[in-house]
């Protein structure tokens, strides 16, 4: 293989923008040094020297009967400095405006009646509450933010989803450059993602004693969060490890007292649909009403991921920045709206279809490979129930350069940067599809992960 080019027989599927490699197959500037590293390395013998780490390392996905071993890549998805610092500013600025309507959701809700997002939206949003708007907690609620970007046929960079709830992959992402870096030893050192994490969450936490909540059975994430809690020194703890006395959350094991609570806990509500107090409800109310206790990321911030919401985030983002957005969202509908539905309702077979609550790529239906007879359930679905589905415009994923058989072939890519108490750290994770053409690259679903590579000035 030769640094001036693709490889042989490489191509792109479905008219997607190759990350790497321009339209005339010449290598990208920003990846110049890298893929001369990996020629002077093998794919192969990269590729399995990361593959030996994960298996040391224990780098597992999933939990019980779906724990698998993530499957890391030896090439680096790679961002010029300039191309990071527009992403940066965009990433930034939308984090600003979702937080500024998770406070607006619980208080004035000015947007509402200025009519940015429709007065209905927040109905039947299974994370908001109306109990919450009392609770003591002040901003930020966002603690960490981490949305998925993806690069369209067009070569811009999109918000897919923004993800500020409970984001994952961060550990994955450390873990990714440790063994990367290593099996490139002639590559470019890029900006440090560890240090810049580190550094983040202690600065989010701030003084007092914290802890992760996330120690539970079915988190699919528990290695991360082990890994999370040794980065941090932050005890890894579940509900039961924790209590409620005298109006504070303390450790039932010495019961010293507890400040913060990072949560990263399948549960994130209150109450329940039946309206009783779930087991984190029970724990929470009472430390969250004196204000004695602060939650990462704060309890009802998931207003700001209902896929409703993702419909008007640029709308949001022009009312409360008072700016143009410099990140734009993947076209989307709000199936809730009569005249959007109607317009989506046309094109049913072209769009992709997403539950509003939906996570982890569950639920969601691809128009475009969807039979007659799907349709046409879907169909009825949403017309008897318009408002639990949105509608978004399909993307053709930019494809990367990925170690496959010991030769670099093209995979769809989609990137998870992480943007940490208002600060947007220097690198992530790209998910890759494993199979050619394959456009789905959720970790849950079988995807693998690239480490990202963020290049200094």
């Amino acid at each position: 293989m030769s640094t001036v080019g693709a490889p042989a027989n490489y191509e792109p599927t479905g008219g997607a923008t190759d990350e790497a490699f321009d339209a005339d197959g010449a290598v990208r500037p920003a990846y110049a040094a890298v893929i001369a590293a990996l020629q002077a390395a093998s794919p192969a013998a990269a590729a399995e020297a990361v593959a030996d780490g994960v298996r040391r390392d224990g780098i597992v996905h999933g939990a019980d009967d779906d724990a698998h071993p993530l499957v890391v890549d030896a090439v680096p998805r790679v961002f010029g400095a300039e191309e990071w610092a527009r992403l940066e500013a965009g990433l930034s600025q939308r984090i600003r405006a979702l937080e500024a309507f998770v406070s607006d959701a619980f208080g004035a809700r000015e947007a509402f009646g200025a009519g940015i997002v429709p007065a209905d939206l927040l109905d039947r949003c299974p994370w908001f509450e109306d109990e919450i708007a009392a609770l003591a907690q002040p901003a930020p609620h966002i603690g960490v933010a981490g949305p998925d970007i993806v690069r369209d046929a067009g070569g811009e960079l999109r918000v897919l989803e923004d993800n500020v709830r409970t984001p994952t992959l961060m550990a994955f992402a450390v873990a990714a450059r440790r063994l990367v870096a290593a099996a490139l030893p002639g590559a470019p050192r890029p900006r440090s993602f560890q240090d810049a994490l580190r550094t983040a969450l202690l600065e989010m936490a701030g003084d007092g004693a914290v802890v992760i909540l996330g120690r539970e059975p079915a988190n699919i994430v528990w290695w991360e969060l082990e890994q999370l809690s040794q980065l941090t020194g932050w005890p890894l703890v579940g509900v039961g490890d924790l209590a409620a006395r005298d109006g504070r959350i303390v450790l039932r094991d010495g019961g010293s007292a507890v400040d913060a609570v990072w949560r990263r806990t399948n549960e994130d509500r209150l109450r329940g649909d039946d309206g009783a107090l779930t087991a984190l409800g029970s724990l929470l109310i009472e430390p969250l009403r004196r204000g004695s206790v602060r939650v990462i990321n704060a309890l009802g911030t998931g207003v700001a991921d209902d896929k409703r919401t993702y419909v008007y985030v640029e709308r949001l983002v022009r009312f409360y920045c008072g700016e143009e957005p410099l990140l734009r969202s993947v076209p989307a509908w709000d199936l809730a709206v009569d005249e959007q539905r109607a317009e989506a309702m046309d094109r049913l077979d072209e769009l992709v279809l997403k539950p509003r609550d939906g996570a982890g790529g569950e639920g969601i239906v691809l128009g475009m490979n969807a039979s007659q007879q799907e349709l046409s359930k879907l169909r009825a679905e949403i017309e008897g129930d318009p408002g639990t589905w949105i509608a978004q415009e399909p993307v053709a994923l930019s494809t990367h350069p990925t170690v496959i058989d010991g030769r670099l072939q093209p995979r769809h890519v989609d990137l998870r940067p992480f943007v940490v108490g208002g600060r947007v750290l220097p690198g992530g994770l790209s998910r890759f599809a494993q199979g050619a053409g394959e456009l789905v690259v959720n970790c849950a679903q079988g995807g693998g992960g690239k480490d990202v590579w963020v290049l200094a000035d």
